[in-house]
């Protein structure tokens, strides 16, 4: 017999992904501690979460002020036109090197339901980097893109659900 049922092991997976949210950087004892398994039990099904791909990385949230960078949000609404091969071109301008020679830094892109369809965030040193990397979207998706925004993150109240440590500077704003 199992030793655990398949709704304790799904109970066990969810307790273990959402302390992973906010203390991926942590050992993996205090990970266990957090979720009161035992370190071997946080081993295993940290494991089994990697292997099928539930997990598919880990990130640090960092400051975007030590890059000397901007944070920025494009949205982009597409044209009635079949998609085709523009996932291959998207990836290749957000994920590949074309990124890194137009001076970004892709932190997500995600297609999404609104009236938006796909919403890249990206770091840049200045606006006029931004709105370049739009530009050249728009020259290699041509036909592709009805519609395009660039919004600039002023303040990140919370980024990869952690709160921001420096929460007293949004008074600020306010």
């Amino acid at each position: 017999m199992p030793k655990s049922s398949k709704k304790q092991i799904n109970e066990d997976e969810k307790m273990l992904l959402k302390v992973l949210l906010t203390s991926s950087g942590d050992n993996i004892e205090d990970i266990a501690k957090k979720c009161g398994f035992s370190r071997q039990k946080v081993w295993k099904i940290k494991k089994r979460l990697e292997k099928d791909k539930t997990i598919w990385g880990y990130n640090a949230v960092v400051d975007n002020e030590k890059f000397d960078k901007n944070r920025y949000l494009m949205l982009v609404k597409k044209s009635g036109q079949p998609v085709g091969d523009a996932i291959n071109k998207i990836t290749k301008l957000t994920a590949g090197k074309k990124g890194e020679e137009i001076g970004i830094d892709v932190l997500s892109v995600g297609y999404m339901h609104g009236v938006y369809d796909v919403a890249i965030v990206f770091m840049a040193d200045d606006i006029k980097i931004a709105k370049k990397f739009k530009e050249i979207m728009a020259i290699e998706l041509p036909n592709l893109i009805s519609k395009m925004e660039i919004l600039e993150y002023i303040f990140l109240l919370r980024d990869g659900g952690i709160t921001n440590p420096e929460i007293e500077k949004m008074r600020a704003f306010f």
